[in-house]
């Protein structure tokens, strides 16, 4: 239902515009991080050379490297920098919209069993399903986004049957989901020791692409989601006002917060599924866009999206080229994210107590 001229009025007074401005400068910063990236590696191509193959491409020029190495910046370098840039906007998009959803500061894409649900469909493929090269798309990450929306799905019906859509049943109901996920998940690792190892590696993310083939696996439930998103934050706005105040403006809280909460846990669950468990990301952007843009949602969703491509494709170059091996990359946003973290508890703690 549209809303009146009052409320228009009500919602204005707590928020801000998305200027077309900043939309640029995030879009300018994004194309330098993604610039960046490609020219970072282990490979001795140097930054000229790569430059001049990117200016190739756009003007049909000649290009200064050889075949072998433009397959290096196109077929491992680029694929890797588009799938960082989609899991991280997956990530911090959905952390805006739990924040907004259960007006909660604290609250990230993992809160409702998605990261439980995905480390446990993960671990049984690991232990329970043998290696078949022939799979057009590998067993692992379809598990891992059954698994994240299946966490999802419990957590919801949990906290229904627990009484009514209420944010604080639902977060109990993750809490619970949670620990019985992970237990399970525990518990098949026990069967089968051998594959302790690559659960582990999986649990701390990463993006080990091996070409495009995961790009396509993981666009377009990000793109849909963010669409959701990007459309809703101006109803996120509403519901910040208290859920009696919406319900006045004739809304309904619980059906919009249904359908956020869906869009946000379909891009948690694809980007689960084709990086393994990346923290903090939906805590930090959706935060750093809030100090430097508004407090409206209609700017830190559209923003945090992209934001957080930014965040994690820089993230991974230092979780490539820091050490001669690679950092998982959920240790590179742990460092990050958990003083970050740390930081918002404090400065919330009032909110909170």
């Amino acid at each position: 239902m549209p809303l009146t001229h009052s409320s228009r009025s009500a919602v204005a007074a707590h928020t801000t515009r998305l200027r077309p401005g900043a939309v640029l400068i995030a879009l300018v910063v994004l194309l330098a991080a993604i610039v960046f990236s490609l020219l970072a590696g282990s490979g001795e191509l140097g930054w000229q050379r790569v430059l001049g193959e990117l200016w190739a491409q756009v003007s049909g020029g000649v290009s200064p490297l050889s075949e072998r190495e433009a397959a290096i910046v196109w077929e491992l370098r680029m694929p890797r920098v588009l799938l960082a840039g989609l899991v991280g906007a997956a990530l911090a998009g959905a952390g805006a919209a739990f924040q907004g959803v259960f007006r909660n500061p604290l609250a990230e894409p993992y809160l409702l069993g998605a990261a439980a649900g995905a480390g446990m469909a993960a671990t049984m493929v690991m232990v329970f399903v043998p290696a078949v090269t022939t799979w057009i798309v590998g067993p692992l990450p379809l598990a891992a986004f059954a698994g994240a929306l299946l966490g999802v799905g419990l957590s919801w019906v949990l906290g229904r049957s627990a009484g009514g859509s209420g944010t604080a049943g639902l977060l109990l109901a993750g809490v619970a989901v949670t620990a019985f996920l992970t237990a399970v998940q525990t518990f098949v690792q026990q069967l089968d020791t051998d594959t302790i190892r690559q659960v582990y590696t999986w649990t701390l993310g990463g993006l080990n692409v091996s070409g495009w083939s995961d790009v396509p696996l993981a666009l377009p439930y990000v793109a849909l989601a963010a669409v959701v998103l990007v459309a809703g934050a101006r109803l996120l706005d509403v519901l910040t006002l208290g859920d009696a105040e919406a319900a006045s403006l004739g809304l309904r809280p619980g059906r919009i917060r249904l359908v956020l909460l869906a869009a946000a846990s379909l891009a948690t669950a694809a980007a689960v599924s084709v990086s393994g468990l990346i923290g903090f990301v939906g805590i930090v952007v959706p935060h750093l866009v809030r100090l430097l843009a508004g407090a409206s949602y209609r700017v830190i969703v559209p923003l945090s999206l992209i934001g957080g491509a930014v965040f994690l494709i820089l993230a991974d170059v230092v979780a490539r080229t820091i050490m001669p091996g690679e950092l998982p990359l959920g240790v590179v946003t742990a460092f990050a994210g958990a003083p970050f973290f740390a930081l918002v508890l404090r400065t919330n703690r009032e909110r909170l107590s």
